[in-house]
């Protein structure tokens, strides 16, 4: 009896060895490519308070739920200060990829920087990073998509008039774009007059009262490109309590309140992006890098033009 214990014991700690042996790297390794069932991916959104970037959200959602990613979204609600916190946070978490809508191109830089040096992938969604690699950018051609409002505006009004550019949030890639195209068909045009060109954020209500201003000191105004559709919104709201007629308003993003807009008649035309797909390419693009696949430095995502 004496002589069967220690050889028991023995065989018992044989196999605890053993066990322990195969348990320790299972549970250290990542997961194996293609198994992102225990993969989290951060996005980072300017805000949630804005259409687009709530179908933004859901396409990246739905397209993690069908990968078994597990999307971890946060909202700056358009504060740079808010959104460099929560990137921060996103950073402690460990995600494998994070995903970022900037509030402000320029701000940040120093956050994605952070991000990479800890072995974080960064992909920018819509707006661009200035002053920072990121893995990939996706975005619709915001200068081809002004190019493109602009060229609807002048053909409506016969080639002239005068006209309000209603801009975005200062210092982001998007505004700064979308102006670019717009003005590389206006400018030095003979015949065509901006008159006003003013930032109202991307809000409806800021792209309401500034509107109600420009049009105090210009009732000749004929034509109005504002940078998104919550700002045109607001813009047509602004023109229709002024009483003025014929009116060629434009938006940009193709929401679902600027689409029905367009159909009502109100509306003259919105640059139709897919902010949906945006999204959903870069839980896709998240996934490539999270598996070891080399990405596109720009993915472009198509762009169309709803008028009426």
């Amino acid at each position: 009896m004496n002589r069967f214990v220690p050889t028991l014991l023995a065989s018992i700690l044989a196999v605890g060895l053993v066990a322990c042996s195969k348990q320790g790297p299972e549970t250290a390794a990542a997961p194996a490519a293609g198994n992102n069932a225990a993969v989290s991916v951060g996005l980072s959104i300017s805000t949630l308070n804005n259409p687009f970037f709530v179908a933004l959200r859901d396409g990246a959602q739905a397209e993690a739920s069908k990968d078994g990613i597990n999307l971890i979204t946060v909202d700056a609600q358009d504060d740079p200060a808010k959104q460099i916190a929560s990137v921060e946070d996103l950073i402690q978490k460990k995600v494998k990829v994070i995903l970022i809508n900037p509030t402000d191109s320029d701000a940040v830089a120093n956050v994605v920087k952070q991000a990479t040096a800890a072995g974080i992938a960064v992909v920018s969604l819509d707006r661009s990073v200035n002053g920072a690699e990121v893995a990939s950018h996706i975005a619709s051609d915001n200068v081809a998509g002004g190019k493109l409002a602009a060229e609807f505006l002048l053909e409506k009004l016969g080639g002239k008039g005068n006209l309000v550019e209603l801009e975005g949030v200062p210092g982001t890639s998007a505004a700064r774009e979308r102006g670019q195209g717009f003005h590389s068909v206006v400018d030095g045009k003979d015949g065509v007059k901006l008159v006003a060109r003013q930032p109202a954020d991307f809000d409806r209500a800021k792209g309401l009262s500034v509107t109600e201003n420009i049009l105090q000191g210009n009732k000749d105004v004929q034509g109005v490109f504002a940078h998104n559709d919550e700002m045109a919104l607001g813009a047509q709201k602004a023109v229709e309590a002024a009483g003025l007629k014929n009116v060629v308003v434009v938006g940009f993003d193709a929401t679902p309140d600027a689409v029905a807009a367009v159909k009502a008649g109100s509306l003259a035309a919105t640059v139709q992006q897919k902010p949906d797909l945006i999204g959903q390419y870069g839980v896709q693009t998240a996934k490539k890098l999270i598996d070891g696949q080399t990405v596109d430095k720009s993915i472009p995502v198509p762009l169309d033009l709803v008028k009426q």
